[in-house]
């Protein structure tokens, strides 16, 4: 088994009579991509913002790189990167300048302009920073993180604002790094985001840690079954022989199973003995969103 970077174990927060975080449980390994997720008030900022140093717990033991992050050692932040949501850059700096700049706070930086590369902004290393798009700055901000060559990286919803194709260009990034051998601790809203990059996600919902595991795992999501629909043409000899099939309004056949392989296998031959097609066939399972839903309560958001 690879090493423990980070170890929560009991981790209470209070805010006078309310209590945030109500005990909870985490380990991240090395070379991980973890995904936090939480709706507004979930406690997820609080906890991670205790794992970066930021904020004091209650109760509860933390360890960060085998640091408790609450006494702000030197010898952790030189190891640590972090990406917040939004950042106090100069603007009038160029991007080499900056980075350069955040590189000399740490005794053993990674090289920058292989530090400008690895987030995309080789042809904007001499531009200003007023002068890049918002998907530019935020790549400087992982820049800016990386400088330093950390072993651990927190990015708080990275892609926020980002159009679809600018979120892509950030999740190659991410894959970069952990091709790097970095340990990555994501907070994120977007299902998708977590499911594309996270080895392993954890849902936090009313203080508690709901359920935790591989996105494709979570909750069940891989024993939930699985719906296949269709539309059956005028002609169709009555509905389909198969268990579990519903027939809706417009020919619209819905069946639930957990053997669709089977199912799929009946439903064709059935179609092609009657000389059809079975129109619009969709197979899908529980989406990581149904699933989150589910267990939040039907709340969405970040917090």
């Amino acid at each position: 088994m690879s090493e423990v970077v980070i170890e929560v174990v009991g981790l209470r927060k209070s805010y006078g009579d309310v209590e945030a975080v109500r005990g909870i449980d985490l380990r991240v390994r090395r070379g991980e991509v973890f995904a936090l997720l939480g709706p507004n008030g979930a406690g997820k900022t609080t906890t991670v913002e205790i794992l970066e140093g930021y904020r004091e717990r209650t109760a509860g033991e933390v360890r960060v790189l085998g640091h408790d992050p609450a006494r702000r050692d030197r010898a952790l932040r030189e190891r640590v990167g972090i990406v917040l949501q939004s950042t106090g850059i100069d603007p009038y700096l160029t991007v080499r300048e900056t980075v350069e700049l955040y590189a000399r706070y740490f005794p053993h930086p990674r090289d920058v302009d292989e530090v400008i590369d690895l987030v995309g902004l080789t042809d904007k290393r001499d531009a200003r920073v007023i002068r890049l798009s918002g998907g530019q700055q935020r790549r400087l901000d992982v820049a800016i993180a990386l400088a330093g060559d950390p072993e651990l990286l927190f990015l708080d919803e990275p892609t926020t604002g980002f159009d679809p194709g600018a979120r892509r260009n950030a999740w190659e990034i991410v894959r970069n790094l952990a091709s790097l051998g970095k340990t990555v601790f994501l907070t994120t809203h977007y299902m998708d985001e977590a499911e594309n990059l996270a080895n392993r996600v954890a849902v936090i919902a009313r203080g508690e840690i709901v359920a935790e595991g591989p996105p494709g795992l979570l909750g069940g999501r891989h024993l939930a079954e699985t719906l296949i629909r269709f539309r059956v043409r005028s002609g169709a000899s009555g509905p389909p022989a198969v268990p579990g099939a519903v027939v809706r309004s417009n020919g619209l056949v819905e069946v639930r199973t957990e053997t669709p392989t089977s199912t799929l296998h009946e439903l064709t031959g059935w179609a092609m003995a009657g000389g059809f097609e079975l129109d619009g066939l969709e197979v899908t399972r529980p989406t990581l969103e149904d699933v989150y839903l589910e267990l939040t309560g039907g709340e969405a958001g970040a917090e």
